[in-house]
């Protein structure tokens, strides 16, 4: 595709007036920041000396009272001289705000390139860190934990006649030897609402180096892929190109109103359900208060970008395949910023 430069996106300013649209705005005024947020005081004013000052003693990974970090801040506002001080000095990218949003959608949302790719490559690199980190951990769980092997049978009902038939299930296998694990799954797509079968294996192998630890086998092409450890220039620039012509989703799933009770069966008299699943008697409980809350913004996109994207959605949603779709994705640069 050809080169674009977008000039009909939002821009941003500092705003007084409390939260901005669709996101979590920025304190109020620079004057009115609390004393006990001076890195996000510094951030606000654009004190990159001062900021590089107070990083060595202070904790750049707080939150104001919007759940803002710094580092949401930076990008909110366009200061990149601080957002680049930050993330040189490691500042979380993967961490919301109270509005559900990472730095990353952030700067999605703002339209500058250079910061989307900044940010992209350190989530990366802070998400492969973590994994190592508690790689010692996890094999030395699966060490500790005896081999087995599971069958674990999933499904969707319906009070609707019929329906629960046409929803998708699937029987996966679960099989754990030493520090290996290997699943079996025969669901690959659900489209149009008719089920894809196929055989697919992921293996994760203790034993070999992080970057070959998962293997995606397709046991009737007799193919497999390793998952990416790395990934090269072209495909992060592609990447790019795609979250900036996307909207953009937050999901949140609150377990802080759960509760679990019996199950019941019987028509007249009522008792706690109990059933035989292979040699145990199980109980059932009923899960309540479980809420996901995802939101979706889209100021960043231009009416172009909507309209393809309804297409292809609609496109998928009657059974295309994703590699059949002609679509084109542009090379985005930044969009122009007024300030």
């Amino acid at each position: 595709g050809g080169h674009r430069i977008f000039s009909n996106h939002h821009h941003r300013l500092p705003l007084k007036g409390g939260p901005a649209a669709g996101g979590t705005g920025p304190p109020a005024e620079p004057d009115k920041c609390p004393a006990h947020f001076p890195v996000h005081e510094c951030v606000f004013k654009g004190d990159v000396r001062r900021l590089s000052a107070l990083i060595r003693t202070q904790g750049i990974g707080q939150k104001d009272s919007h759940g803002n970090t710094p580092l949401h801040l930076a990008v909110m506002l366009g200061h990149k001289e601080c957002a680049h001080l930050l993330l040189a000095h490691n500042a979380p990218v993967k961490v919301k705000n109270a509005q559900g949003w990472s730095p990353l959608a952030e700067a999605i949302s703002y339209g500058d390139r250079q910061m989307i790719t900044a940010l992209l490559r350190k989530l990366k690199q802070q998400s492969r860190e973590s994994v190592e980190e508690k790689r010692p951990r996890l094999l030395k769980a699966l060490k500790e934990l005896g081999d087995f092997y599971l069958e674990l049978h999933w499904d969707f009902q319906s009070w609707v006649p019929l329906l629960s038939r046409i929803l998708p299930s699937d029987a996966c296998k679960i099989h754990k030897q030493g520090i290996n694990i290997r699943l079996d799954t025969t669901l690959i797509d659900f489209t149009d609402m008719k089920c894809q079968r196929g055989d697919l294996s992921f293996i994760f192998n203790g034993d070999a180096a992080p970057s070959e630890s998962f293997v995606v086998l397709d046991n009737e092409q007799k193919v497999y892929q390793r998952i990416h450890h790395e990934e090269s220039e072209v495909e992060t620039e592609e990447e790019v190109d795609i979250l900036m012509s996307s909207d953009i989703y937050s999901a949140t799933l609150s377990t802080k109103s759960i509760t679990f009770t019996r199950a019941q069966t019987g028509w007249l008299f009522r008792e706690d359900k109990t059933e035989r699943v292979g040699n145990f008697l199980a109980d059932f409980y009923l899960v309540n208060g479980l809420v996901l809350e995802s939101r979706k913004r889209r100021e960043h996109l231009s009416e172009e970008d909507i309209l393809r994207n309804k297409a292809i959605m609609e496109s998928l949603s009657k059974g295309g395949n994703l590699m059949e779709q002609n679509f084109e994705v542009c090379i985005r640069n930044s969009s122009q910023q007024i300030g």
